[in-house]
């Protein structure tokens, strides 16, 4: 119960008050969407350049870690999109976008400050480890299936594909923050003090701002109908996902519990806004995509403080 109270909750009731926020009019949904913006095209890509600049490559990218959390991401959407297509009888572009709702969890705005109240900041070298490349790996694999799944038959060639793929993922601020990052790790490059200090500062706006504005997004996302495969998809989510990484990581690669810790804990968020923002790019299972999100992200209160009760 402590755990849910000094972890969670403080997390949570920032969500809640951007949902409150919006729900009362407030604020409005064109206030909601700057701030979004604000956060994710500005502020979180700074806290990831930060992070991963600043990242110890010997002793935080650690390749069992990486396999834990990623082989449960892919099994979750495997899991999602097998189910959609022949368990749910979904058209082949609907399955992909359902799949990736298993595939992409919210690793940012709910698992870094999830973990960093759990455990400290210190204990956020594993996160952003998996973060460096969550984006532009699941972007890329997301968006090569989509792709592929709507060129049948259109005869779009394998090199016209790939530039499409680049474009989307390349275009993306979170990609470009993360190559930023890694830029100034791999090369030692020394950045002034004042560069630094201002960064600090957009750091400490940027998970507050994004977690007000995912709550004033998530009133957008009535559920409605499709119950059965978007509980589906949230299982793929919520549960396999973080039993997979914890059982490879415990089991598997005897990992250290700062390590299993980061990898669990990340794969127990709810599936990411950018499930729904996939699914909507692509105007496909939209509705299962924004219903998924937001069930999601409320029954993640319990999954989160079970996690924490196995990993305190």
């Amino acid at each position: 119960m402590q755990a849910l109270i000094d972890v969670i909750l403080p997390v949570f009731l920032v969500i809640g008050y951007g949902y409150i926020a919006r729900l009362r009019g407030w604020v409005s949904d064109e206030l909601v969407d700057h701030v979004m913006k604000f956060a994710q095209n500005f502020a979180v890509p700074l806290l990831l350049f930060a992070g991963i600049a600043r990242m110890d490559l010997g002793a935080n990218f650690h390749p069992p870690i990486l396999i834990s959390f990623y082989a449960g991401a892919f099994s979750g959407g495997l899991m999602g999109f097998l189910g959609a297509r022949y368990l749910f009888k979904r058209e082949l572009t609907d399955s992909v976008a359902i799949g990736f709702i298993g595939l992409f969890s919210n690793s940012l705005l709910l698992g870094i400050p999830i973990t960093e109240r759990a455990y400290g900041e210190a204990a956020l070298a594993g996160n952003f480890a998996i973060i460096s490349i969550h984006s532009p790996m699941l972007y890329g694999i997301g968006i090569a299936a989509m792709e592929i799944a709507r060129s049948r038959g259109l005869g779009l060639s394998g090199f016209g594909l790939l530039r499409q793929i680049a474009r989307s993922v390349l275009r993306n601020p979170l990609v470009l923050g993360i190559a930023a990052g890694w830029t100034v790790n791999i090369s030692g490059l020394a950045l002034p003090t004042p560069v630094w200090d201002a960064v600090t500062l957009m750091n400490r706006a940027a998970i507050p701002a994004a977690l007000f504005g995912l709550g004033g997004v998530l009133l957008r996302y009535k559920p409605e109908g499709d119950m059965r495969i978007i509980a589906w998809a949230v299982f793929a989510s919520l549960i396999l996902h973080p039993m997979i990484a914890y059982g490879l990581g415990h089991f598997g690669f005897g990992l250290d519990i700062a390590s299993l810790r980061s990898a669990t804990i990340t794969a127990a968020m709810a599936p990411g806004v950018n499930a729904y923002l996939f699914a909507n790019m692509y105007g496909v299972a939209k509705r299962v995509a924004a219903s998924s999100v937001l069930i999601g992200t409320g029954l993640s209160v319990l999954t989160i403080w079970c996690w924490l009760a196995i990993l305190p």
